[in-house]
């Protein structure tokens, strides 16, 4: 297959690869409960916190604002508490995918193998644990699934989540490509900002928790990618650039 200047696809992990919030949220909520802390986070609240990208940042918003007080805490046993707090989500979180009940959306799968059939480069762009990329794609590749991947990016490797454009800063220079020859694959608006603001065309795919996002300035919002060929890819960003 022909692709001509398109060399790379860079994905996004939750509710891009697979539809993983409702674990997250629960994972969440089971963790505030072995902390015997009352907060229960539904999923109308889930949607708001996904504003904030990244699960401890998500958990300090969260407690500021049901304690204003907050800041009278002593700045290191806040975080201690919340890193132990998402120690125990992240585990929660992979036992749950370890169970097989969390699949990949439909047509991933068979995207990346075109892509890796015609030569292309595959990379992530993420801000969750390299924890959480590994049980959602190990159990959904195999153990082999990281030599798929020419690069990975994720919150151990860019401290500046989304949408700041750091972690496909870092994919770009890592797959030594310019924007112009790859594309990015997002569902939420914190995504798109992050890699538009990189250069990138960014495909969306939304889920549940982020159809109401405001997706303007993707090149393309579709459903899930089991339409969506290598061939239409090049066709599309064939078509911005003329």
């Amino acid at each position: 297959m022909v692709t001509g200047s398109l060399k790379a696809l860079i994905f996004d992990v939750d509710g891009t690869l697979a539809d993983t919030e409702s674990v997250h949220m629960a994972a969440f909520n089971h963790a505030f409960a072995e902390m015997g802390m009352d907060w229960v986070w539904t999923e109308a609240m889930y949607i708001e916190l996904l504003e904030i990208s990244g699960g401890k940042e998500r958990i300090l918003h969260y407690w500021r604002q049901v304690n204003p007080d907050i800041k009278e805490m002593d700045a290191h046993a806040l975080q201690d508490r919340i890193n132990h707090i998402h120690e125990i989500k992240t585990a929660a979180y992979e036992n749950t995918i370890n169970t097989g009940v969390v699949k990949l959306r439909p047509g991933v799968l068979e995207l990346m193998d075109q892509a890796l059939a015609a030569g292309l480069q595959l990379a992530i762009a993420t801000t969750t644990s390299p924890v959480n990329i590994a049980a959602l794609l190990r159990r959904a590749v195999g153990d082999n699934w990281r030599q798929h991947f020419s690069a990975i990016g994720d919150a151990s490797t860019a401290p500046l989540k989304k949408p700041h454009p750091q972690v496909y800063l870092q994919m770009l220079d890592a797959l030594q490509l310019p924007a112009s020859q790859c594309l990015a694959f997002e569902d939420s608006a914190n995504g798109l900002r992050a890699a538009t603001a990189a250069g990138l065309a960014t495909v969306i795919t939304p889920n549940p928790f982020t159809a109401h996002h405001n997706f303007e300035g993707a090149l393309r919002v579709v459903p899930d990618l089991s339409q969506v060929t290598l061939g239409q890819l090049v066709g599309w960003q064939n078509d911005q650039t003329v």
